[in-house]
């Protein structure tokens, strides 16, 4: 009989399914009878040629991702993606970044290495005390009229913060392409690809291990390269070659794969696929959300209408508690419910990979620690 594994709340890296870890266990040596291990394959050879080519047509299909977009696997993760995407987009010239929280703001400042990058508008100044609580209304957003993108992160890993809806930049009078870092809730919820220029995303949240990177690029914004872009992180060179210009994380996008084909024959409250994982997100988050609301011991302080469904902060009220109850959530089996140093407080992470028992388990546990606590 299997023993029950712990449930993993990190933020990443983060949980993957257990039946694809089962299957990439029962691969590790032979994948299907060519005498090799994934890893020991040759990214150029037709057995990982057949894996790639299966995870890029899962991915477009999962995703629903129009033909007039190319997919990319690259290496570098969100934080090289705050400098791939002004090198390949910006121009030199102007760019508009939207920030509300920490890796919008970490974007911001590495995008001013090769643009004229603006805040167009700031979360951080809609409270006293500075906090990325909420969105900042869109039709207050400062964009200028000649701006090469305009950058947003759709879902803020360390704040907890969602956009339930992508901004339309159009309506706005904007004509610039949209960029969405969608690192933490990738594969989570449709993504309306009418509104997008360029999505990036890091897998080591919600698709597969560290060391993998999607780019989702509109083809007419390819061939905008500065001459500095390493030609390695050229999308218009990297889509050319088909993600093969250099050695892929090869690893990285057989798992991901897997994790692709999970997601297609994933079943929940009688519907298949993304929407079935969505689904079900949508019923993880309401009920923590609930039961952090319904708490004189526990806080969350963002804005109801911007919440993530994926990363869940909140704070004990009586700070003393912390120690205690990280112990007591690890004696449950409940993981890295720590918050991110810069916040403080404690994070669930409550991605595709989390069962709703998992959810669940972790309720019954602050209602239990609060009855003992509280």
């Amino acid at each position: 009989m299997q023993a029950v594994r712990p449930f993993n709340f990190s933020a990443g890296p983060a949980a993957l399914p257990p039946e694809v870890l089962t299957q990439v266990a029962e691969e590790m040596l032979d994948w299907h009878g060519s005498g090799m291990g994934v890893m020991e394959m040759s990214h150029r050879g037709r057995e990982f040629i057949s894996i790639y080519e299966a995870a890029e047509a899962d991915l477009r299909e999962l995703l629903q991702v129009p033909k007039n977009f190319r997919i990319l696997f690259m290496q570098g993760g969100g934080l090289g993606e705050n400098a791939i995407v002004p090198m390949n987009l910006s121009g030199g010239g102007a760019v508009d970044v939207v920030v509300t929280g920490s890796w919008s703001r970490k974007s911001a400042g590495e995008a001013k290495r090769y643009a004229d990058v603006r805040i167009a508008a700031d979360g951080a100044s809609l409270n006293a005390e500075k906090r990325h609580l909420d969105i900042p209304d869109a039709a207050s957003w400062q964009l200028r009229p000649d701006a090469a993108y305009v950058h947003v992160c759709t879902n803020e890993t360390i704040d907890g913060i969602e956009f339930q809806s992508l901004p339309d930049l159009k309506a706005l009078g904007c004509d610039a392409p949209l960029v969405i870092d969608f690192s933490s809730h990738v594969a989570s919820r449709p993504v309306d690809w009418s509104k997008v220029g360029v999505a990036f995303a890091g897998a080591q949240k919600n698709i597969g291990p560290a060391g993998l990177t999607l780019v989702i690029v509109r083809e007419d914004l390819l061939g905008r390269a500065l001459p500095i872009c390493p030609s390695a992180f050229d999308y218009k060179i990297v889509a050319e070659a088909e993600s093969m210009f250099n050695t892929p994380p090869t690893f990285g996008i057989y798992v991901a794969g897997l994790v692709f084909q999970w997601l297609k024959r994933f079943e929940y409250a009688g519907k298949t696929g993304l929407a079935a994982i969505e689904q079900r997100n949508i019923d993880k988050a309401a009920l923590l959300y609930q039961a952090l609301d319904g708490s004189s011991l526990y806080e969350n302080r963002v804005a109801a209408h911007c919440r993530s469904r994926m990363n869940v902060p909140f704070f004990l009220r009586d700070e003393r508690l912390n120690d205690a109850f990280l112990a007591g959530a690890k004696e449950r089996g409940l993981l890295q419910l720590k918050g991110h140093k810069s916040v403080g407080g404690m994070r669930a992470s409550i991605y595709n990979a989390i069962p709703l028992e998992g959810v669940q388990a972790l309720v019954s546990y602050l209602k239990d620690f609060e009855n003992r606590h509280g």
